[in-house]
């Protein structure tokens, strides 16, 4: 299970608190609000400090929104590890992705 929270913290910044696993339909529900809230004009930036697991589609997932503009912040060392190997930037702190 996947629990999404979002905060609108200025615009046009919008960050999504992500809490559980990003696994099959949860990772493509969560590209699908990513892509959705881009379309609308809103930066997107993802909190996975409360990620615990991830499989090999969340990993494609957020491959994915990492290359049309979506931050990924907050990862715990091993997630952030895996994303890295994977050529996915990471901001190791959620307060530092408003500096780009």
């Amino acid at each position: 299970m996947l629990r999404i929270l979002r905060i609108e913290v200025e615009s046009p910044w919008v960050v999504l608190i992500l809490q559980g696993q990003i696994v099959a339909e949860w990772a493509e529900l969560l590209e699908a609000e990513c892509l959705r809230l881009g379309r609308s004009g809103l930066r997107v930036v993802l909190d996975l400090s409360g990620v615990g697991f991830m499989g090999r589609s969340g990993l494609e997932a957020l491959g994915r929104l990492s290359q049309a503009g979506v931050v990924i912040a907050g990862c715990s060392p091993l997630i952030a590890d895996m994303l890295e190997e994977e050529g996915i930037e990471v901001k190791r702190k959620v307060r530092d992705t408003k500096d780009d």
